[in-house]
């Protein structure tokens, strides 16, 4: 597990996260999911030699016109770029996002022992203002105070609502794996789930079982012999890929079963490496191999279809969700998280043909 630590939250920061975004109008937006300022090219053309038009920068948000092919780079077989009305931009960076505020609660609903709820960003981000003066995260420790953000997709729990400032504001956390950061936030980028989305999907169907086709980078739900689900993941990089440095990446092949699932979850882990990761509520996560490998919901990236993760299989929210009501075991709302001991989760088989080396 990385390492513990603190960081004050100065009031400058306050500030900051009590702003109220704004972004272009459009059905759906283009958001740079890198760290990293000024490494995205938006260019001419789809090929990565058209004349560049300008950098862009962390978690900006254009309108997104259309999904297109292009030119590939070497290290990587995506050739999807996304149009924008400024030009074309490689797509794996570029997560697809919609911008749909909601009218805020002011009452908690009683959902178990405690008022509370399950909530989803529905906004490209939205900046959280820690509650304390120390964060623990490592991933809010290792990036700017002003990139401490929720992005679309994330699911977080709610327990408290606030009224005190400019804006009603929610009080939002992670059940599970978290290192125990509160922060509040703008309540109006958080949509409520309810109990009934979480219910389940074909419950009494027999024999369901999901097939994870590696060299396909797919994800099958089958009923008997029917296939009822489809949809493009990015399970883990194998050490037949040039950059990767160790084997451990690769989603272990195999006849394997869903032994716990969790509405969302904090996951964080040290490889040895030097390329860790820590990953702030992670939703819709379906547990089903050892060393923590599940199938769950993806914000930092766009590159479904290729070799991507640690050993996950990544895919996009709305399959991910799909997914956890469709498998067993069953969650119950308030708690968010079931575990299955005896062998009575939905089987996951991960098909993964062996790289034979060139001579």
């Amino acid at each position: 597990m990385v390492g513990l630590g603190g960081m004050a939250a100065s009031p400058w920061i306050r500030r900051f996260a009590a702003a109220k975004q704004e972004w272009p109008e459009s059905e759906f937006l283009a958001r740079n999911t890198v760290y990293q300022p000024n490494t995205i090219p938006i260019r001419t053309e789809p090929f990565l030699n058209a004349p560049e038009v300008r950098k862009y920068n962390e978690d900006e948000c254009l309108p997104w016109v259309r999904e297109v092919i292009g030119e590939n780079p070497v290290w990587s077989p995506n050739k999807k770029w996304v149009q924008t009305p400024e030009g074309y931009i490689y797509a794996p960076s570029v997560q697809k996002v919609k911008n749909t505020p909601n009218q805020p609660l002011e009452e908690l609903p009683q959902n178990g022992e405690e008022p509370g709820m399950w909530v989803e960003v529905t906004q490209p981000f939205v900046n959280l203002d820690p509650i304390t003066s120390v964060v623990y995260s490592p991933h809010f420790q290792n990036i700017r105070p002003e990139l401490w953000r929720l992005y679309f997709g994330q699911v977080m729990w709610v327990d408290k609502i606030f009224n005190d400032r400019d804006m009603i504001e929610y009080q939002v956390k992670e059940k599970h794996g978290t290192y125990g950061d509160v922060f509040r936030a703008d309540a109006a980028a958080f949509r409520m789930i309810t109990s009934e989305e979480i219910t389940p999907i074909n419950q009494d169907a027999p024999d369901k079982k999901i097939v994870v086709n590696v060299e396909q980078q797919s994800l099958s739900c089958y009923e008997g012999g029917n296939e009822v689900y489809f949809c493009r993941v990015s399970t883990g990089v194998k050490k037949d890929i040039d950059w990767t440095p160790v084997d451990f990446w690769r989603t272990p092949p195999g006849t394997h079963w869903i032994n716990r699932k969790l509405v969302s979850l904090h996951m964080s882990a040290n490889d040895g490496q030097g390329t860790g990761w820590d990953l702030f509520g992670v939703a819709w996560t379906s547990l089903f191999a050892a060393g923590g490998v599940a199938i769950h919901s993806t914000f930092w990236h766009n590159d479904f279809g290729n070799l991507k993760s640690h050993g996950c299989v990544n895919a996009l929210p709305e399959d991910a969700k799909w997914i956890f009501r469709w498998t067993t075991p069953v969650v119950n709302y308030y708690e968010g998280d079931m575990t299955d001991n005896l062998y009575n989760g939905t089987v996951v088989e991960v098909i993964d043909r062996e790289v034979i080396p060139s001579s």
